[in-house]
């Protein structure tokens, strides 16, 4: 092997209802699904470099895994796409200049159809501590800030390469720990 470097990211998420599914990932992403067949949607993204597919199957739709993300290289950048996001009616909060997961971050989350939360956030810098309202959701295991689920952990495994749900009956607040890995 040349390179321990994988060329693109690949998630598999279950879904309710496709087409609603297709819908807000179309406005999300900015562009149309790549394959669309019966019961299964696929985006392939240039940048970031990500292969995402929707499985639909109620039954195994699950909440509360903690939540996805995307990091945008400038400020600007943000700003558009925050713009982009509020025009097609998809942002459900903004989060401005906040410390979160031990980094001053600029962010706005959108929720897809199935309540999975999606991140767009700005780093400006290391920090030194969380945002005193997110220490009080961690507190009560409820935060949205980089929290896992409180029973389950993501394993990454080799041959083929896969991320797993494992139960490990952790405490939720563990997920954000100073030096924790989290963000």
């Amino acid at each position: 092997m040349e390179s321990a470097n994988f060329p693109r990211m690949h998630v598999s998420l279950y879904v309710s209802d496709l087409t609603a599914t297709v819908n807000f990932y179309t406005a999300f992403f900015g562009q149309p699904a790549t394959k669309i067949k019966r019961g299964y949607a696929k985006y392939v993204l240039d940048k970031p470099s990500l292969i995402i597919s929707f499985v639909e199957n109620p039954e195994r739709v699950q909440s509360h895994f903690g939540h996805l993300g995307f990091q945008v290289e400038t400020v600007k950048e943000l700003d558009e796409r925050l713009a982009l996001a509020h025009k097609a009616g998809l942002v459900s909060r903004e989060e401005m200049g906040t410390n979160c997961c031990y980094a001053k971050q600029d962010k706005f989350w959108v929720n897809d159809p199935d309540g999975v939360e999606w991140e767009v956030y700005y780093f400006h810098a290391d920090a030194e501590f969380n945002d005193p309202r997110y220490q009080e959701e961690y507190d009560s295991a409820s935060s949205q800030c980089c929290i896992a689920p409180a029973a389950a952990e993501i394993v990454l495994t080799t041959a083929p390469m896969a991320f797993t749900l494992v139960d490990t009956s952790a405490p939720a607040a563990a997920a954000c720990a100073p030096d924790g890995g989290c963000c």
